[in-house]
């Protein structure tokens, strides 16, 4: 711990060296290179044995993820997420996130879909329009080597969505919907740089559902490609999917068959979105569209800076599909909460 504390080479050398000497006594440190965990721990070491002692760690740790990145990769967001992601992909200790990770103890809708649980039990009628809703994303990279080209990977991501009734009142506060969300997905970057920025590609299959029992059972599979460019601060991503599609029902109750055959009519064939940094702000939105039935859903979020590592997220939805139940009711929603993490 007293290792983070230090603000130049001077004292990081000062004190890694003590710190080796206790443990392996002090003729090991010199060579102590050679038991670098990675190659941007051996470049960090490296680094500080000969760079001038005004240097700050975190200067050395910029400039070992430039030397370390791709030599066709520019600068960006994106690019400098993959970096260090990388660094501690199969650290045991680590979890990488995926898509964002918010709570967002206060969220408001103008119109709670009530309707879709009448036949189904008995507090429809005491649903509150203000709920707590939060997202929890992760992903776990299944190669240890390259597949086609260097920094592809494949990967196993899970998605969870839940919203909770907290403030409800005659009945027990229940979680009035949960999505889950498996996806396996193979991302690589592109030898592409229009505008002198970076491109990259991702192609997945993903489930979706909200493990609910017949009559409020939803759930979707979907095969997708991601087109990714960055420059800088900004990313946008393009996302169409094909759904893979399902038998109907025999009946409405069956446990067999589709549970929403239409729902590519309000969630649309392909999502847009993009992502801007500034300072300490990242502003995001993306959207989905059917332009034959002209029904889709919108998503805006902002996020700043509280304190630490929290930040504050708002977060703004207008349109179908926020979550499967609501797939096919229009609504709009403003949260409020912290961000995890962000997007970029």
């Amino acid at each position: 711990m007293e290792l983070v504390k230090c603000t130049n080479v001077s004292q990081y050398y000062r004190r890694v060296r003590k710190y080796a000497s206790y443990a392996f006594g002090s003729l090991v440190f010199l060579p102590l290179i050679s038991f670098a965990n990675s190659e941007h721990d051996a470049c960090i070491l490296q680094a500080i044995k000969t760079a001038d002692r005004s240097v700050t760690v975190g200067e050395i740790t910029q400039r070992c993820q430039a030397e370390l990145a791709p030599t066709d990769m520019k600068k960006g967001r994106i690019a400098n997420r993959i970096i260090s992601e990388k660094r501690t992909a199969f650290d045991p200790y680590v979890i990488t996130p995926h898509k964002m990770n918010y709570i967002l103890p206060v969220s408001y809708s103008t119109n709670i879909n009530k309707a879709v649980y009448e036949s189904f039990n008995d507090w429809s009628g005491h649903l509150s329009d203000l709920e707590a809703k939060f997202q929890l994303s992760i992903k776990v990279p299944l190669n240890t080597e390259k597949i086609f080209t260097r920094d592809d990977g494949l990967f196993f991501g899970f998605t969870l969505q839940s919203w909770w009734q907290v403030y409800s009142t005659n009945i027990s506060k229940p979680f009035r919907e949960t999505n889950y969300q498996p996806e396996v997905f193979y991302f690589s970057p592109l030898r592409y740089h229009p505008f002198d920025g970076n491109t990259g590609v991702v192609v997945g299959f993903e489930h979706q559902s909200n493990g609910r029992t017949q009559g409020l059972s939803r759930s979707w599979n979907r095969i997708y490609l991601n087109f990714l460019f960055e420059k800088g601060d900004f990313a946008l991503s393009f996302q169409p999917w094909w759904r893979i599609p399902e038998n109907d029902k025999e009946d409405p109750l069956a446990a067999e068959g589709d549970d929403n055959p239409d729902i590519a009519d309000y969630m649309g064939h392909f999502q847009l979105a993009s992502v801007y940094k500034w300072d300490e702000y990242e502003l995001s939105v993306r959207g989905r569209q059917n332009f034959s039935t002209h029904r889709g859903g919108f998503e805006f979020g902002l996020t700043f800076p509280l304190w630490g590592k929290l930040r504050g997220y708002l977060q703004y939805t207008n349109g179908y599909g926020e979550s499967l139940i609501d797939y096919n009711h229009d609504q709009q929603t403003l949260g409020l909460g912290i961000a995890l993490t962000n997007v970029l």
